[in-house]
């Protein structure tokens, strides 16, 4: 590991192409993670790339190898050619397919939201794919004070439960609510449940 964060200095000082590229992956590999709520250790027990050169990476101060970047690509669940992308200059536009999306799934096991949000917007704006069997339950603890979520339920039907309020919604109906204290989302109906979660993170809400 150490040599591979040697050459990587060297490699930075000669290449300013190179040092581009880092710098995109180090943004990339940041988010990814955050989104996943993985602290540095737990990605460096989950890849085998050091806390280190982890943490060297996301500020853009070594150059990692493919073995390294493929390493982190599996642990973070994304394909190898979507953590190597440069945006300079290019023009935007973006197909992710479903076996690329990331997927969370609840305690369990029941209920699958797939993260099809921007990673770019991941500390503050996130979007899920959200597919449930009957009676499968989502349990989540607190977001940051101010967190507002919004579920729009598109097949089958929904509950959300927060301080022991508890509220239903069915296909064409939303629920809107703060996150920013535990809640659960549980699919209530006799079918399997779909809908679209969208989580505002620090929103300004009403005490």
């Amino acid at each position: 590991m150490a040599s591979d964060n040697a050459s990587g200095r060297e490699r930075i000082r000669d290449d300013s192409g190179a040092q581009v590229l880092s710098g995109q992956l180090g943004k990339t590999v940041q988010r990814l993670r955050k989104a996943y709520n993985l602290s540095l250790s737990e990605l460096a027990e989950q890849s085998g790339v050091a806390k280190s050169i982890i943490s060297q990476i996301e500020r853009n101060e070594t150059n990692p190898t493919l073995a390294t970047i493929w390493r982190l690509s599996q642990a973070l669940d994304v394909s190898i050619d979507r953590v190597l992308t440069s945006e300079a200059d290019d023009a935007f536009i973006e197909k992710i397919s479903r076996p690329d999306t990331p997927i969370l799934v609840s305690d369990d096991g029941r209920m699958q939201l797939g993260i099809i949000g921007w990673i770019k917007t991941v500390e503050w704006l996130q979007w899920y794919d959200v597919r449930a069997e009957p009676g499968s339950a989502l349990d989540s603890d607190a977001h940051q004070r101010g967190s507002v979520e919004s579920l729009s339920v598109l097949e089958g039907v929904f509950e959300v439960e927060i301080a022991g309020a508890v509220q239903e919604a069915r296909a064409g109906e939303s629920l809107r609510y703060r996150c920013d204290r535990p809640h659960i989302v549980r699919c209530t109906g006799n079918t399997p449940g779909r809908a679209l979660m969208v989580c505002i993170l620090k929103a300004a809400v009403m005490d």
